[in-house]
Parts: structure tokens; sequence; C-alpha cells
């Protein structure tokens, strides 16, 4: 048998996760496409891009027409801002306070809106919290979750975007749970998987999370770690095995975007200059049988 590098038309994109503590501006979008990607997520937290403002929306609208990006996601929003790393105002749709799920809800509502003047395709939502930010119990309730999840897909059909819950690490979004809600509680809602690998590689066996995902899966958060914390690193920066990782995607036939969802470690130039490195590296890990 015969295997060499596959020539594919796979897109890459970069979540404004690069610039969260900052205010998004046209520069970050044109460092981006200047080192070859072609999408983008936008992260939308007010701090960082004012979904609510129809005027900063139009005024992004004009910057990826400059650029010539792609708007791929949106991420839905997780806090009020992002101060000196740390979310401040965090929302949880799975809180089993009612009016708190229902304001994470909504804020989700609010990004959604987005689409009415950038169109886009996948709305990527957390259920619950994270466990890095110490949530409640009545924080991360499956109950909570399963009926936030209805209504967000619900107002997700009325413009167009399909809605991808997150990999993320808690008892309510690993792989297995996540697909076990999908099937088994969210009969007839048309709802798929962000795989985040970095978050899978944290929760165990990231090739197992990804088999686990088949059929499931409609998009992706990209970066590395090394087995302990959340450090969203330049992939081929932490300890995760791409060339495994790849291959495991590859075989359940996802075909979708690549979105490195990379932290600033500094110098976001310099974490861009090493993602377009990092993604010819995970291009080459595509083969044909």
């Amino acid at each position: 048998m015969t295997i060499r590098p596959a020539v594919t038309d796979r897109r890459y994109g970069v979540s404004t996760h690069l610039f969260h503590e900052q205010r998004l501006s046209r520069d970050h979008l044109v460092h981006i496409a200047a080192h070859g990607f072609d999408t983008v997520e936008l992260f939308a937290t007010k701090s960082h891009v004012d979904y609510h403002d129809a005027s900063v929306l139009d005024r992004l609208a004009e910057w990826l027409a400059d650029t010539r990006l792609d708007l791929h996601s949106v991420h839905a929003p997780v806090c009020e801002a992002m101060r000196g790393g740390r979310w401040a105002g965090s929302f949880s749709n799975a809180s089993g306070d009612e009016a708190r799920r229902r304001r994470a809800v909504a804020e989700a509502e609010a990004a959604l809106a987005i689409a009415a003047r950038i169109p886009f395709r996948y709305l990527v939502v957390h259920l619950g919290l994270p466990s890095s930010e110490q949530p409640a119990a009545h924080d991360n309730r499956p109950d909570a979750a399963r009926r936030s999840v209805e209504e967000i897909v619900a107002a997700a059909e009325r413009v167009g975007v399909k809605v991808a819950v997150e990999v993320i690490p808690n008892a309510l979004s690993s792989a297995e749970a996540l697909v076990h809600l999908i099937e088994e509680q969210l009969d007839g809602v048309d709802v798929g998987v962000c795989l985040d690998y970095g978050h899978a590689n944290l929760m165990g066996d990231l090739a197992e999370a990804v088999e686990t995902l088949s059929g499931h899966l409609w998009t992706t958060h990209v970066h590395d770690n090394g087995g302990r914390r959340d450090d969203h690193l330049v992939p081929y920066g932490g300890g995760i095995d791409w060339d495994a990782a790849m291959m495991e995607t590859q075989k359940i036939g996802y075909e979708g975007a690549l979105i490195l969802e990379v932290a600033d470690t500094g110098d976001p130039v310099d974490v861009l200059r090493r993602s377009a490195k990092a993604r010819e590296r995970l291009e080459k890990t595509f083969v044909i049988f």
C-alpha cells in the first residue's frame, strides 16, 4: 500500500481568542490574513468586540471584506469581559438559577444577531462553566443545559446558523457526554460538536474522543498543552501527538475547518508566525492511502 500526502482544500483559521484581552481591531485581522489564514472565529465578549453595537458590527464587516477573511464561526459569550487573563462576570447556560441561565441564553442570542450583518456558519457554545472556573454545583446542571441548547438552536435556526457544543473540561462536556446528550436527550434537535483538541487532551484520551465524535463533529478548536493546564499553545508546542490526532480526524471523515484557538504569549504576531508553520505541518499529516 502506498501512502502519500493528501492535496486538500481544507480551510485553516484563527480565533480572535488570540487578541481576547484587547478591543478587536482591523490590524488584528490584517495580521491573521497576512499569515495565510482565510477564515476566523470571532470570540464574542463585549470587552473584545461589542456584539450588541450595530456600528461595531458594520466596521467588522468592512474589515473582513478588506482582508478577504471569511467569518466561519462565532464563539458564544462566556463572560462579560477578560481582565488580567481571567473571566469577569461569567455566564452559565447550565445554571440552576433560572434568571442566570436565561441571561446566558440571551447573550448567545445577541451573538447570533451578528448573522444579520455578517453571515457565519456555526455558533460554538460552552455548556456550563469549565472546571478551571471552580463552578458551584448549581452552575452545571444537565437539565438546564439541555433546555438552553434547545432554546439556542431554535434561535440559531431563525438566522441560518448551526450550533456546535464544545468539548470543555467539565462533566457535561466530554466527548462521550455530548454524544449522549445529542443522541439520547435532544431527539430532533439539529446540533453538533466543536472538538477542542486541547481540552480533550486534558480530559483523557484524545484519539478516543475523536473517534467518539464520529458523525457529530462540525467544527474544531486546535491548540496544544502539556496535559495539565489549558495553555492554548500553538500546535507542536505541547505534548499532543498531532500526527495521531489528525489521522483519527481523517479516519472519521472530518473535512471541515481547523480553527487555531491559541493564546497571546506576549507577541501575537510571533504566535501567528508559529501558527502558520504549524499549519504547514498539520497539512502534511493528512494522507491518501
